[in-house]
Order: C-alpha cells, then sequence, then structure tokens
C-alpha cells in the first residue's frame, strides 16, 4: 500500500468522508491542507482545528504536499491532480487512505445499503462510554460524538464501510456487520446480482477468527451470510426466532421501542431507545452484538442506547413553529422511505403528514422506478423537489416531475426550486402536522426555511 506522506492535500476536503480523513490525519499529527468549491459546517470544523481549506481548486495550493488524497468525484482534469500527476506525488483514493489509516487496529466495519451510519455511530458510542477510545469513521455526523471522525487512543477502529464504487473491499475487518441488501447504485454495478456479490466479496475479506453480522430479516443479507465461506464465524441478528441474536418483548411507541436482548435463546437484558421504528431496533440489535463480543458490559450497552440520538439528519427533529413539528429526513431509497414513514406513523399517531422530498440522482429515479410510484404510505400529502443531480446529468422521462406526475397516492405536487416547494408546504400544513424534509441532498435547507415561513 502507497504510504500518505505529509504534508497532504486533499481535493474535495468539504465532502463527508474527506473530511474525516482531513481530521484523522490532523489528530495523527500529520500537516493537512485542501481544497473544496462549498464551503460548509465541515470545512469550518477543520479551519478552526488548524487545516487550511482553499475554496478554489488551482495548481499552485498544492505548496509543498508530498502526497494527495482525493475524492472520487473529481478527475484527472482537475487541476491539483493534474498538477500531482506532473510532480509524480502518489494521488490516493478515499478507500486507499482509510484502510492505511485502519493498519494496526481492530477493525469493525459496518456495511449496508440503509442503517449503517446510526449502527456506527452507536458502536463507536457504545465502546466510547467503556473506555474503549475508538478510532472511528462514520458516513454522516453523530450527534452523539460531537462529530464524524475521531482517531482515538485505543487499539479498535469503528468505520462505516461503504460499497460505493466498491470501497469497502479496501477493508479487512476484524468484525464486519451487513445491515441489509437491497439493490442501490446500479448504475455503477449495473444489476442487483452484481450489487448483492460485492457484499459477499467484502465479508469474504473478513479476517481469520473474526466475526460477521447479517441482519436476518433481509434476504440479500441472509444469503451473503450463507454463501460467505471463510475462518470466520457468522451469526444473524433481527426480530425473528431464527436469528442467533434477537430482540424478543418488542414494544413499539411514540416514545422510541423497549425490547429484550436475546442470544442463542438466552435473555441477556432489556434496551430501551429514544429512535422510532423496527430497523431502529434492528440497528441497536446488530450494536450490541458487535459491543458485547468485544467486552462492553450489557449496563454500557444499555446507558448507551437510552440516551442515544443518532446521527444527524437522521429522524432529526429542527423545531416547530406555527403548531407545525418539522423533521429533517436522510431516507433516498425507497425502502428507507417506506421504513421511516411507518416509524412516523408509530411516533405520531393521529397527526397529518406532509413530505417534502427531494430525488438522488436520475439513475436511481429510473431503476428504481416502480418502487418510487409505491412507498408513500402513511403521507397525507407531498411535495417532490427538483431532482439532486450529484454527480450525474438529466435523464428524459425520469424526473421529479414525471415523479410527482406518476404518484398516485398521497396527493403529489411538483416544486422547482426550495421556495416554491416552502410555499407549497406552508399552504398544506395545518397546527398540530408533522412535515418531514427526505433525501440525501440539499433539501437540508428546506426545512429552516420552512420554520421561518410558518413562524
Amino acid at each position: 500500500m502507497t504510504e500518505l506522506r505529509g504534508p497532504v492535500h486533499i481535493v474535495g476536503i468539504g465532502g463527508m468522508h474527506m473530511s474525516a480523513i482531513a481530521q484523522l490525519l490532523h489528530e495523527r499529527g500529520e500537516r493537512v491542507q485542501g481544497s473544496d468549491l462549498e464551503p460548509s459546517a465541515l470545512t469550518r470544523n477543520l479551519e478552526a482545528m488548524g487545516v487550511r481549506v482553499f475554496t478554489e481548486h488551482a495548481a499552485e495550493n498544492l505548496g509543498d504536499a508530498r502526497s494527495v488524497a482525493a475524492t472520487a468525484a473529481v478527475g484527472d482534469d482537475n487541476p491539483e491532480i493534474a498538477e500531482a500527476r506532473r510532480r509524480g506525488l502518489p494521488v490516493l483514493g478515499r478507500a486507499e487512505v482509510v484502510a492505511g489509516l485502519m493498519e494496526g487496529k481492530r477493525v469493525i466495519a459496518v456495511a449496508g445499503s440503509h442503517g449503517k451510519t446510526t449502527t456506527t455511530s452507536l458502536i463507536a458510542f457504545i465502546l466510547s462510554r467503556a473506555g474503549r477510545q475508538p478510532m472511528y469513521l462514520i458516513g454522516g455526523e453523530s450527534r452523539d460524538l460531537g462529530g464524524n471522525a475521531s482517531w482515538g487512543g485505543g487499539d479498535v477502529c469503528v468505520v462505516e464501510a461503504d460499497e460505493y464504487q466498491r470501497a469497502f473491499h479496501a477493508y479487512e475487518p476484524d468484525v464486519a456487520v451487513i445491515t441489509n441488501i437491497d439493490a442501490d447504485h446500479l448504475d455503477l454495478y449495473g444489476t442487483p446480482e452484481a450489487y448483492e456479490e460485492a457484499f459477499l466479496t467484502f465479508a469474504q475479506r473478513v479476517r481469520e477468527g473474526g466475526r460477521l453480522l447479517v441482519g436476518g430479516g433481509n434476504a440479500g443479507a441472509r444469503r451473503v451470510g450463507e454463501a460467505a465461506e471463510g475462518a470466520f464465524g457468522v451469526e444473524t441478528y433481527g426480530l425473528t426466532d431464527t436469528c442467533d441474536w434477537q430482540a424478543t418483548h418488542l414494544t413499539l411507541a411514540d416514545t422510541g421501542a423497549s425490547f429484550t436482548v436475546t442470544h442463542g435463546g438466552e435473555p441477556l437484558g432489556e434496551l430501551t431507545i429514544a429512535l422510532p421504528g423496527e430497523y431502529a431496533v434492528e440497528n441497536t440489535l446488530a450494536a450490541a452484538a458487535v459491543c458485547l463480543g468485544e467486552g462492553a458490559s450489557f449496563a454500557t450497552v444499555r446507558e448507551a442506547a437510552a440516551c442515544f440520538q443518532g446521527a444527524k439528519r437522521r429522524f432529526e427533529h429542527l423545531g416547530e413553529a406555527g403548531g407545525v413539528l418539522v423533521i429533517d429526513e436522510y431516507a433516498h431509497h425507497p425502502s428507507e422511505v417506506r421504513a421511516v414513514l411507518a416509524a412516523a406513523r408509530t411516533r405520531f399517531p393521529g397527526r397529518r403528514l406532509i413530505g417534502i422530498h427531494q430525488p438522488h440522482t436520475y439513475s436511481r429515479i429510473a431503476y428504481l422506478w416502480e418502487a418510487w410510484l409505491e412507498c408513500w404510505d402513511g403521507l397525507d400529502e407531498l411535495v417532490i423537489l427538483e431532482t439532486y443531480a450529484a454527480r450525474e446529468t438529466p435523464t428524459e422521462g425520469r424526473g421529479a416531475e414525471d415523479l410527482a406526475r406518476e404518484i398516485a397516492e398521497p396527493t403529489a405536487s411538483y416544486a422547482a426550486g426550495f421556495e416554491e416547494a416552502v410555499e407549497q408546504a406552508a399552504a398544506l400544513a395545518r397546527p398540530g402536522d408533522v412535515v418531514m424534509t427526505i433525501g440525501a441532498g440539499s433539501v437540508t435547507e428546506v426545512g429552516p426555511m420552512l420554520l421561518e415561513a410558518l413562524a
């Protein structure tokens, strides 16, 4: 593996993963700098630590850098990448850098189509409460840990293992979790079968003597668990009695959930969580199974789970104005939307629910078209914002306006921009209603605008 030598220049330093890498390198004692066109809370946080951030891409930004780390979103035509190549400097991708940072640590890697950010955050939080001082790198900001990364002082590393561009194939975990597998990123993988095969490859990278935990309630994760071959143990977790780790005596309420953790048919104790929905129970059970295996006491698991708030943008309460509660939610796949809306119905019985959804990439609309038409059960009204393009260009016939027109239930309308979405939602909302902004893109900016309009 190519050594990442400081000073290090990071292209795209404002991204969630790249900002985490910058923080880890800085805390390790390296001199770090980087560039990003979009200043954000993440870049401001890095600057407060002493990391220099350029707001344009230019060859001279490299200065005396000896190595470069780059987000997958930039190509060789980027002037900083081109300059690094001209100088003969090593240019490393995200996964390669993360794998290097984890060397010498006991690695716990959490993968899955959904739930990996929350599960990773809770594992790191429990181990922190247990005094293990874990290094962690999370694909979202943890409200409990105060950020998305820490170098830590212990011998264990907790990492969110992202399947995008097969990043998780760079890792060799001692403990791996696969929460679930639902066809996604088919713009890159091509078929659901190829996508699932990538998770099997990840599973088989578990080290000798390690553990693989798979969500027993998800068919894809179960198949990978059954097919994985190696000198490691495979365990299932979930709500059914066929799972090795089971949540029994489950109670879902408007305040969260409570359940008994059962292992091999033996009850270990009860957990109470403030997060809503069955998916939150499954994520908590996965974290408990990992941390109990790492030597954390059940009392520590119980205390951490009880006060765990989760990651930012995951069912995050933004505020209330005019008697209307506004919640921000990161869900950007039909399965996630369906689960989140079911949880919202449990959390807010009898209240009207209004959704403002921003589709994330044109390709995801297209290859999940039928699922997008049918995942809105629980909503009373829906506003569809223009698509967040991310890395893509528009695809005819599969845009946000098409989606709004084709959704049969609930009544859906299209909004070309944020102000229009706010106007529509404010006109629909009545005192007592709950409005949820839903999506992985810039829709997070709509919630504060709506609160201001309602006030």
